[in-house]
């Protein structure tokens, strides 16, 4: 428990008064005397707060932005390296950059079904992620919770997420394309079922770590199981629950590429195809890039959705 102890800057000790008690007359003129004497010594500068400025952090700065860069132009060497030394022209940095102000000098043109700008088959891909990982969140949560708080349904569903979850999430296409009779819905199915279980699984186990003394509060209390979840589970399963949220948007955006590969239509994993059937290796290593650069967007947005939901103990 965190203490705070108060200091008075008023409370000051009193002076001993003169034998014979009671303030003398001389006192003051004492008093007067001394002060004139301590007005001739010199007065030590206080410290001014505000005026002085605050050196830069330059450490900080090299720390932060150096490391990156040098990260980067490592990669980039080393693709300069492979492109010289290949026999099969393998594009250079310099002519995948001149390739890629071609591409995103006109994102958004349409030109028919299957020729279209890489703008609108990014947006084709984040539109299917948006509704299967919605449609696993709808369903996901819940039974996280219902998971994490019943015993007997931890112990009836267990079992099931232990067998399916490790299965690859391409397996599941196929039956998606015989059910729904429809690539576009057997993409969305595919994402569906592979970024429900990172949910499930941290839901419920935020559930199952709420301390027990919260749940006999609630006893006491008699509060309702709606009451329980929103007021006492709800609050303390969050960050858990938003763990589990990164987990399968990053899963989701992985296995988008790969399904739509498979299913064709406009997206990104069939444009990155389509080029590699054109033999346009130029744009499959720019699409290769542009999934990156959204993967990161994506994961550093949820990581500081988390971060502004997770409460750190005070310690005494």
């Amino acid at each position: 428990m965190v203490s705070a102890v108060f200091h008075s800057a008023d409370a000051v000790n009193p002076a001993p008064s003169p034998a014979g008690g009671g303030l003398g007359r001389g006192q003051p003129l004492q008093a007067t005397s001394v002060a004139a004497n301590d007005a001739s010594a010199p007065t030590p500068a206080l410290p001014q707060r505000g005026r002085g400025k605050i050196p830069f952090d330059w450490r900080g700065l090299w720390l932060r932005v150096v490391p990156p860069i040098l990260g980067l132009g490592l990669l980039v060497l080393v693709w300069e390296l492979v492109s010289a030394t290949s026999t099969t022209n393998f594009p250079s940095p310099t002519e995948t950059f001149k390739q890629a102000v071609g591409v995103f000098s006109d994102p958004f043109y349409s030109k028919g079904p299957n020729d279209q700008g890489i703008g609108w088959n990014i947006y084709s891909s984040l539109k299917r992620v948006a509704v299967g990982f919605g449609m696993a969140a709808l369903v996901g949560i819940p039974l996280g919770f219902m998971i994490g708080r019943f015993t007997f349904l931890s112990r009836m569903f267990n079992p099931l997420i232990s067998l399916l979850r490790p299965v690859s999430p391409l397996a599941w296409l196929p039956i998606g394309l015989l059910v729904f009779k429809g690539a576009n819905p057997a993409a969305i199915w595919t994402i569906f079922i592979c970024s429900i279980w990172p949910m499930v699984i941290n839901t419920a186990v935020g559930v199952q770590r709420v301390p027990q003394d919260y749940m006999n509060v609630a006893r006491v209390l008699n509060l309702s199981e709606w009451k329980i979840v929103t007021r006492i589970l709800f609050p303390a399963v969050l960050p858990y629950m938003l763990t589990g949220v990164r987990l399968a948007v990053g899963t989701a955006w992985l296995v988008i590429v790969a399904a739509e590969m498979l299913t064709g239509g406009v997206g990104i994993g069939f444009w990155v195809w389509d080029e590699w059937n054109n033999l346009n290796v130029k744009n499959i290593i720019i699409a290769i890039f542009v999934i990156g650069f959204v993967g990161l967007v994506l994961e550093f947005a949820l990581i500081k959705l988390a971060t502004a939901f997770t409460f750190e103990e005070v310690k005494s």
